[in-house]
């Protein structure tokens, strides 16, 4: 089939990538397969999930990918005698009122996309193939195989220069042939595994599945696929839908982001940042919207260890790139960007409650396709902002100056010195789990003569429950707890870099963030102490106010205003607990549209049912 960027010609070299970076795995997702010529040709070696959101696509892609070989058709045999591609190209049709593509593509519909003798015949067989599946003559493979080699056909008798974004106003040679029903080409194999195919947005979709190597050939030019393709969307469904313009597109359409020059680079971050599989490799080339460079960067953000590599083909063994030539002369050049995402979280060193770590990936998945800057307004342990990539600039903020000091010592101490610092101190005071008299020592240490963040932070490590706890005097009270300074702190603290490079560090109230200094692409995102539930940090007995309906009441109109000033929000709270509803939260969110996503259950003796909340 003639397609745009079809990669049949260059099925070698992705396979060529994959074994020069020793890249193993058993799912392969193919996720912007088009006709599934790379789907098709690893169908006999990994399990395939291939997707695009035209339908047409899918019906090819499932005619590929469930059929090991080309079906025997043996039921349809049984009953007529003959292989239904005989069968039908010798059936001969009347056009009627229901047939749409004679109607509306030929010169009947004042169109020159197909002989008007053409367009009966694919009608009459587009409904009989309809038939046949109905009455249970053929199965589902083969009634995709048999609609997927109508597209292939069709596109050979087409009056245009490849696509149907429009039509030749001369009958082309190739369009005066009579139509003939051919067999769709497909790699033959012994065995297929369980192979799954969608149609959806892909940037949907990869939130919800996931694998070991993803391949992506998105739209890199502004040609957009659902105007090139319409007519054979149109046959794939036969849905007669409204149409409009000379060139009778359908109205109702998808045009994808990845063919806007504004929306592009936002569609790559939010792919990059969702996709749930180890490899990426991405088809690119020279003649894309994005530069490579571009590209690399952005791709740069989501790689483990920030590494990108750039593969490029080999022209003399793809002898059509030295051929292809845009209008500036640029001649294409293909390529394929490969790396290994990061799906590392880096669990704050310091345990606090109502930390978001094990919950972190449930959140990301709900952010917006872009994300210049990320404000964690509520940061405590700082464990979501930490671990977000924001193209521009993270900020902290944290109310409580002892919690903001010791995140603010965390990320701007060389590691190794403050691992020194650490175990030092645990020495010195001879700190031992249950140990309830060094402990003690050590806390009046800390409450009488150094309040350093060093001190507290130790001391939390050894408190009941990691609990950081005052009292009115602002001085610690936690009793000792079953904890103890270890090496998976120690990683913690040696792990604890912050996916964005460019932190700000905040220490005010929530309130006194004045958003207007913000752009308007800002993500704010709030944690605050759990209305409904009677964990210690809301209780009031620490030293600080506690959360009480006033505050809780406060925190949701200062997200009115920030919805009312065209920024986005997300907010992490609690509408069931132990029995109890936060009705004030759900009648908010009814009031003002907001949308709610479930996070899950969390906490084992008295389990809750979070919930982000966010007004996009």
């Amino acid at each position: 089939m003639r397609y745009l960027g079809n990669k049949e010609k260059l099925t070698w070299f992705i396979e060529e990538v994959i074994e020069k970076h020793n890249i193993e795995g058993e799912v392969f997702a193919d996720l912007f397969s088009g006709t599934c010529s790379v789907g098709d040709y690893f169908k006999d070696k990994y399990k395939i999930i291939a997707n695009d959101y035209m339908y047409f696509s899918k019906i090819i892609a499932e005619a590929k990918l469930l059929n090991a070989t080309a079906p025997k058709f043996s039921s349809f045999i049984n009953k007529y005698d003959e292989d239904p591609f005989i069968y039908l190209n010798n059936r001969s049709y009347r056009p009627g009122k229901n047939f749409y593509i004679y109607n509306n593509y030929t010169p009947v519909g004042n169109r020159m996309y197909l002989t008007e003798s053409n367009a009966i015949k694919i009608d009459g067989m587009r409904l009989d193939i309809e038939e046949f599946y109905k009455d249970g003559d053929i199965d589902y493979s083969e009634y995709c195989f048999l609609l997927a080699s109508l597209f292939e056909s069709v596109m050979k008798v087409s009056n245009t220069t490849g696509t149907y974004q429009a039509f030749l106003k001369f009958w082309e040679s190739r369009s005066l042939k009579e139509f003939e029903l051919t067999s769709l080409e497909l790699n033959s194999v012994e065995e297929i595994k369980d192979n799954t195919i969608f149609c959806e947005n892909t940037n949907k979709l990869v939130r919800e599945i996931e694998g070991d190597i993803a391949y992506l050939d998105p739209p890199y030019t502004i040609n957009q696929y659902t105007n090139s393709y319409h007519l054979i969307e149109t046959i794939a469904k036969y849905d007669y839908p409204e149409i409009f313009g000379k060139t009778g597109r359908r109205k109702k359409r998808e045009l994808s982001d990845y063919s806007n020059k504004t929306n592009a680079i936002y569609a790559f971050e939010d792919l990059f940042r969702q996709i749930k599989f180890k490899h990426i490799l991405v088809s690119y080339s020279n003649q894309s919207i994005l530069s490579i460079d571009e590209m690399v960067n952005l791709a740069s953000k989501f790689a483990k260890n920030n590494k990108v590599y750039v593969e490029k083909v080999h022209y003399r063994e793809y002898a059509t790139n030295n051929l292809s030539m845009k209008g500036n002369g640029k001649s294409l050049k293909e390529c394929i960007i490969y790396f290994e995402k990061d799906f590392t979280i880096n669990k704050s060193p310091l345990n606090y409650s109502g930390s978001k770590d094990k919950v972190a990936d449930k959140i990301f998945k709900y952010l917006p396709n872009h994300v210049s800057v990320f404000v964690d307004a509520m940061g405590g342990a700082f464990n979501i902002g930490a671990n977000i990539q924001a193209m521009d600039k993270v900020i902290y903020n944290e109310y409580n100056p002892f919690i903001y000091s010791i995140i603010k010592m965390l990320l701007e101490s060389e590691p190794e010195a403050l691992i020194s610092d650490i175990e030092q101190t645990v020495k010195k005071f001879n700190l031992k789990k249950k140990h309830k008299d060094e402990y003690i020592k050590f806390r009046d240490h800390y409450n009488k003569q150094d309040k350093s963040p060093l001190n507290l932070f130790v001391l939390q490590i050894y408190a009941f429950q990691n609990m950081i706890r005052f009292n009115n005097s602002y001085e610690m009270n936690t009793p000792v707890g079953n904890n103890e300074y270890c090496e998976s702190i120690k990683e913690r603290i040696l792990g604890f870099i912050p996916k964005t490079k460019d932190i700000e560090l905040l220490n005010k109230s929530y309130e006194d963030i004045d958003i207007e200094d913000y752009p308007l692409d800002t993500v704010f995102y709030f944690d605050p102490p759990y209305f409904i539930t009677k964990a210690e940090y809301n209780d009031g007995k620490r030293g600080f106010k506690g959360w009480d309906s006033d505050e809780e009441s406060k925190l949701l109109d200062f997200l009115n205003h920030i919805d009312q000033s065209g920024r986005k929000f997300m907010l992490s709270n609690v509408v069931e607990h132990n029995g109890k509803v936060h009705n004030i939260l759900i009648e908010w969110i009814k009031s003002h549209g907001y949308s709610v996503h479930s996070i899950g259950q969390t906490g084992i003796k008295y389990p809750r049912k979070e919930v982000l909340v966010t007004n996009y």
